[in-house]
């Protein structure tokens, strides 16, 4: 297994949301795709971006460190220090807490995600079982 983050990560999150039958069902009415931007803390010391397109239960791209330029409206754009992101993965940090504290920020329809509350959290299941190191 990868450790998060990492290319490798990104590349088994892709394959883990695409073959997950019960993530493809809660997702199949989401539409949007998703500008991660982690803030350097604890061991990563650099900026970090990734993105994911989501659609229907699938992700149809992954980019591991794209420029934000690349992706100039995406649906969503979160934004969390590392150790922030880190503890949703793990289980450590709700992720509707993190938001709603903003520990993890969301540029996007926060209507649009308070609707899908599944989704998001079904997402963060698949997120946190296609993790099995953190840096």
């Amino acid at each position: 297994m990868a450790i998060f983050p990492s290319e490798e990560w990104l590349k088994g999150l892709e394959e883990k949301i695409n073959s997950d039958e019960r993530y493809s069902e809660i997702a199949k009415s989401w539409e949007g795709d998703l500008f991660f931007h982690i803030e350097p803390e604890g061991n990563l010391k650099e900026d970090l971006t990734f993105y994911l397109d989501l659609w229907h239960g699938k992700c149809r791209k992954a980019e591991y460190k794209p420029d934000a330029s690349t992706h100039p409206k995406p649906v969503f754009t979160l934004t969390a220090s590392y150790n922030n992101i880190t503890s949703v993965l793990t289980g450590k940090m709700n992720p509707m807490t993190a938001m709603m504290t903003s520990k993890l920020k969301v540029k996007g329809s926060m209507g649009y995600m308070m609707r899908n509350v599944p989704t998001v959290l079904d997402f963060v299941r698949v997120a946190s079982e296609a993790t099995t190191e953190i840096l």
